[in-house]
């Protein structure tokens, strides 16, 4: 069997009524898309951003006529909208082992590895993450997420304490606990992230109570050896003071999630409390480290 999918543009505003009109003409699934390579970073808990420009994806059977349908959405739909109507016609197959297929183990340096729960760990003596694709920020595919695993596998914590500040899905925390960290612990503002860090913790064989998973409210203030928060440039900016009162003199501070051109606002705000590294940049985002200064 083959469907049909038609893709149009749709601005913030006709994004609703344009779901509404392809689901009432039969669309059995829509997906959403970046029309004009705008990315969307980050957002904070409860917001929805769209692109300026949205792509929406409708699937028909293809029993469906493709010119009646055509004609139906001339009929409904604004002018601008059926100028940017694209057809393709797609071929049956296993639609979950082709999602399954797009996941395959990363290595970070020689001996840390992501992998997806499926997939047997290429290594078996590396130090092996589980973790499946899913809703909190951190797969180990993105960039900024990769530069601090590609840190940690470089200068595994062996005996450190360790923060994640912003822990998302975990993964970081849960790659400092298997390389060594004699404690770790994990905050981040969206309920969901911590719940989500609970999950792959034990996914991991990692009693969740070993992360120590709290809201920042609840976190403890005690300084450690090695503090990571891979979160966005503003916020980093604004807890300078907070991060650098987290890390003891001598300590790892690892920053990530900030572009090119934020890169020296941040590095202006740590100069003051850490020798900082040269910026590495990969793939455009940026990883700032460095050490705490003993005064």
């Amino acid at each position: 069997m083959s469907w049909w999918q038609l893709t149009l543009e749709c601005t913030p505003a006709e994004i609703e009524a344009t779901e509404d009109i392809l689901l009432e003409l039969g669309a059995l699934s829509l997906t959403l898309g970046d029309a004009h390579d705008e990315p969307i970073y980050e957002p904070p808990p409860g917001e929805t951003p769209f692109w300026s420009t949205t792509t929406l994806t409708g699937l028909f059977e293809q029993t469906r006529n493709i010119e009646d349908l055509y004609d139906d959405l001339v009929r409904r739909l604004p002018a601008h909208q059926i100028a940017s109507i694209r057809k393709q016609q797609l071929e049956n197959q296993h639609w979950e082992r082709a999602f399954l297929d797009q996941f395959q183990p990363i290595a970070f340096g020689n001996s840390l590895w992501i992998c997806p729960s499926w997939h047997q760990p290429p290594d078996p003596t590396a130090c092996n993450i589980i973790l499946d694709p899913g809703i909190a920020f951190g797969t180990g595919t993105h960039p900024t997420t990769a530069l601090c695993l590609q840190f940690l596998a470089q200068h595994p914590p062996l005996g450190q304490s360790v923060l994640d500040f912003g822990c998302g899905s975990g993964i970081l925390a849960i790659a400092a606990f298997k390389l060594g960290a004699s404690s770790v612990r994990c905050t981040d503002i969206d309920p969901q992230a911590l719940l989500a860090t609970e999950e792959n913790a034990r996914r991991n064989a990692i009693d969740p109570a070993d992360l120590h998973i709290t809201l920042p409210e609840a976190m403890q203030t005690e300084a450690v050896d090695y503090l990571l928060a891979n979160i966005l440039s503003g916020p980093l900016v604004e807890l300078e003071p907070q991060l650098a009162a987290l890390t003891k003199p001598g300590g790892q501070l690892v920053l990530s999630g900030i572009l090119p051109q934020q890169a020296e606002s941040v590095v202006q705000a740590y100069a003051r409390d850490f020798d900082l590294d040269a910026v590495t940049e990969e793939d455009g985002w940026c990883r700032i480290s460095g050490k705490r200064k003993h005064s």
